[in-house]
């Protein structure tokens, strides 16, 4: 977690707080709404649990970068909306503006790879098969996502006339990520495949 310091001279953590700041940009949010909006178009890229959501509207909120307003409602219990404060888009500018850090890769499906033997092909081809499933649902989700923000507009018509195109242009880096995953394990799957179609046939020099 990187710390810089705001222009109070607060030290500031550089980290889950602007993921939330930047999903109330369009719109304020209760903590339910919020965790909802992170598990649709966030999760992919910054996970958090809503426990660890609530706490930081707890901290935004004390820090002056959201605020919360109770909203009364009729017949159901009244619900508290967090909504950004100048404070919290002048945060964001000075995120934007910060050097970004390097993507740090952790997949241990790669280590699995790397280190599987031919006792273990069996194993590593199933856990393929689930990466590629789970890909292909999450490409399947993010086109449903596109078909909701283009509503029925072209790709074109929305980079030009969209207030924000940063949604649209983070949806279409996920579907390419899950495209290029699902051609890898295609590929991979592909490599063990011939690999095991070779063991089965005899060498024409090994014939007496």
């Amino acid at each position: 977690m990187r710390i810089r310091l705001f222009p109070s001279g607060r030290a500031v953590q550089m980290g889950l707080r602007h993921a939330v700041l930047a999903s109330l940009l369009d719109e304020e949010a209760t903590g339910y709404e919020l965790s909802k909006r992170f598990d649709v178009s966030v999760a992919d890229y910054w996970s958090a649990t809503p426990q660890q959501l609530y706490r930081e509207l707890e901290r935004l909120e004390s820090d002056g970068l959201v605020h919360g307003r109770v909203v009364e409602q009729e017949r159901r219990p009244n619900k508290r909306v967090f909504a950004l404060t100048e404070a919290g888009r002048e945060e964001l500018h000075i995120f934007i503006a910060q050097p970004t850090r390097p993507t740090a890769m952790r997949d241990d499906l790669l280590v699995k790879l790397l280190a599987a033997g031919a006792d273990d092909l069996g194993a590593v081809r199933k856990a393929f098969e689930e990466r590629r499933e789970q890909a292909r649902n999450k490409l399947a989700r993010y086109d449903r996502l596109r078909d909701r923000l283009l509503d029925g507009k072209s790709e074109t018509a929305h980079l030009r006339d969209a207030k924000r195109v940063g949604p649209y242009l983070t949806l279409m880096g996920g579907r390419m990520y899950e495209q290029q995953n699902i051609l890898w394990c295609d590929a991979v799957l592909d490599a063990l495949d011939q690999r095991e179609r070779s063991a089965l046939t005899p060498d024409p020099g090994d014939r007496p």
